[in-house]
């Protein structure tokens, strides 16, 4: 298997209210809904820099595909990162989020590894994580 990730799929409550959320939070561009022709289809696409995609599907239509049980939200499971090259872009993403609904649940600092970042929940429950890292600079 080469090391890749195409895509991850976010479980989330309403497809609707978290499209928004992305939007509004991330600025990020879609197609909107789509697959509403199949049952338990729906789902959202965003396709991201570097041929990766993140989809939103609703979680209990996820756990009807899996075949898993409806558990809980937890946002300690995984976190998504997103790193940018200042901290003023770590602060604007921050305060962009809180005001299209996200909880802040570390607020923006210095790190303990020697960046800049903070974590906040999304409209779903899971948790990102928004860092600027000064041994890393991304391409924009």
């Amino acid at each position: 298997m080469k090391q890749r990730i195409n895509f991850l799929t976010l479980g989330v409550n309403d497809l609707e209210k978290s499209l928004k959320f992305f939007r509004d939070a991330f600025g990020w561009q879609s197609k909107g809904i789509i697959g509403t022709e199949f049952e338990r289809g729906a789902i959202v696409l965003f396709d991201l820099d570097g041929g990766m995609m993140v989809s939103l599907y609703e979680r209990k239509n996820l756990a009807w595909d899996s075949g898993l049980e409806m558990r809980p939200e937890s946002g300690t499971e995984f976190s998504v990162g997103h790193l940018v090259n200042t901290e003023a872009e770590v602060d604007a993403i921050m305060k962009q989020a809180e005001k299209a609904g996200a909880k802040i649940v570390k607020p923006a600092q210095k790190t303990f590894w020697g960046g800049y970042g903070g974590h906040f929940k999304d409209i779903d429950g899971h948790l990102w994580e928004i860092a600027h890292n000064p041994a890393f600079k991304i391409k924009e």
